[in-house]
């Protein structure tokens, strides 16, 4: 149920179509060991020319020795892909996926209540330990080992985030992108336990979102449990009440869970908030320096 992310982790491909046969090239140029495929009809088949492809995940792990797996499977089938690696006890399950129904992602996560099956995701870009592997389809290059986490709910932030770090000289010890939906497997508090435990983690980029109140839960945790700097963004401020904006989470009703309200609970909480996205690496910059 770990999140660490390690070079010998040992990654299979759920859904071995063009996109997930894509992303899977990507994760083995990056150094990624990705030791299998699972794709229902497609046994005795190579994924890549490299990892042989099985029915089932039970099977794939069984011969492969897989400890995370990454999925590229299509909306409609993706719950109960997941569903099948938690039935598999695969230790950390990636959900690539957009746009899985919230009923369906309400089943996945009963399913993990007692399970030994670590959910990231859905809707997210993975997680990537630089310079050692990445699950998922983050933009490899952009990233450089250093000591600095991100957690984000927003993919293309964290790129943004990442390349203003980078471009400071500035590296990244751990990334990882928790997905936007509602109903998710791993928080901002999840990661943030991970994170404050590292010793390689000496500081953290936290970007949130209007909906919910995941950020307002992490900032309390952070006030109570973190002792790095941590340097936050919260992406939505102009977004009108009572409108859907972006991800299926990000729906305003007022109080903590607008811009505004997540701003002033982290800030109360210590955080050092900047409400200019392409601030965020040399905000952080300067509590490094």
């Amino acid at each position: 149920m770990s999140l660490l992310l390690e070079k010998k982790t040992r990654v299979l491909v759920q859904g071995t179509g063009k996109h997930g046969t894509f992303h899977a090239k990507l994760m083995l140029d990056y150094g990624t060991q990705v030791v299998a495929g699972v794709s229902p009809g497609r046994p005795g088949q190579k994924l890549c020319d490299v990892a042989p492809i099985f029915d089932t995940v039970a099977g794939a792990m069984h011969h492969s020795g897989a400890e995370a797996s990454v999925i590229f499977v299509p909306p409609a089938f993706a719950a109960d892909a997941i569903l099948e690696a938690i039935d598999a006890e695969m230790p950390l399950v990636v959900a690539i996926t957009e746009g899985i129904p919230i009923l369906d992602m309400v089943r996945v996560k009963r399913a993990l209540c007692g399970s030994r099956t670590r959910l990231l995701g859905p809707n997210c870009p993975g997680l990537i330990t630089p310079g050692q592997s990445k699950i998922g389809i983050m933009p490899g290059h952009i990233h450089r080992p250093g000591h600095v986490g991100v957690i984000s709910r927003s993919g293309t932030l964290t790129y943004e985030a990442v390349h203003q770090l980078s471009n400071l000289g500035i590296g990244q010890s751990r990334c990882f992108g928790i997905g936007g939906d509602p109903v998710n497997g791993t928080s901002f508090v999840d990661c943030l336990e991970v994170l404050a435990a590292d010793a390689n983690t000496h500081a953290i980029v936290l970007i949130g979102e209007i909906g919910g109140s995941a950020e307002v839960e992490a900032g309390a945790y952070i006030q109570k449990h973190v002792k790095k700097p941590v340097v936050a963004f919260i992406a939505g401020a102009t977004a009108p009440k009572g409108k859907r904006m972006g991800h299926a989470g990000a729906i305003i009703s007022g109080g903590d869970d607008t811009a505004e309200g997540k701003i002033r609970a982290l800030r109360a909480a210590g955080l050092t908030v900047t409400e200019n996205p392409a601030e965020l690496g040399s905000t952080l910059a300067k509590h490094l320096k």
